[in-house]
C-alpha cells in the first residue's frame, strides 16, 4: 500500500492562563480542523469509513515534554492518529491572575499541522 496526502491543515492555539502546553496544542489542532469537510475521502479516495483515514499531527509548543499526547489526539474524532510534538511555538509575556490558576505571566502559543493521508495500491 502507498500512502498519499489528501490534505494538510494548519492551526494555532493559545493557553493564556494556566501555562498548560497540552491546552495550547489541543487548541491548535482543533483550530486546524475546525472548518473542514472532507468529501474527497468518500468521493475520490473511496474510503467507506472515516477511521480508514491516516492522520499525522505535528505540534510545536513550548515545553513539549509536558504535552499529554492522548488529550491532543482526542481532539480528532476519527482516523488512525499519530502525534509528533516538538519544541517551538512562542512564549508571550502576559499577566498572572491567581483566580485563573496562573503559575506565572507566560502565555503559551502552539502551532499545528494536521495531515490526512489515504492508503491505496
Amino acid at each position: 500500500m502507498v500512502r498519499k496526502r489528501l490534505i494538510i491543515e494548519m492551526g494555532m492555539g493559545i493557553d493564556q492562563h494556566g501555562q498548560e502546553p497540552t491546552v495550547a496544542a489541543s487548541r491548535a489542532v482543533r483550530n486546524a480542523i475546525a472548518h473542514n469537510a472532507l468529501p474527497g475521502v468518500w468521493e475520490i479516495a473511496g474510503l467507506s469509513h472515516p477511521n480508514e483515514m491516516i492522520i499525522e499531527v505535528q505540534v510545536a509548543v513550548p515545553y513539549p515534554e509536558q504535552v499529554r499526547e492522548e488529550e491532543v489526539l482526542a481532539v480528532l474524532p476519527f482516523g488512525r492518529k499519530s502525534l509528533t510534538v516538538e519544541s517551538g511555538g512562542m512564549i508571550v509575556q502576559g499577566r498572572a491572575i491567581p483566580e485563573l490558576n496562573d503559575k506565572n505571566d507566560e502565555m503559551l502559543i502552539a502551532i499545528a499541522a494536521v495531515t490526512v493521508l489515504i492508503e491505496n495500491e
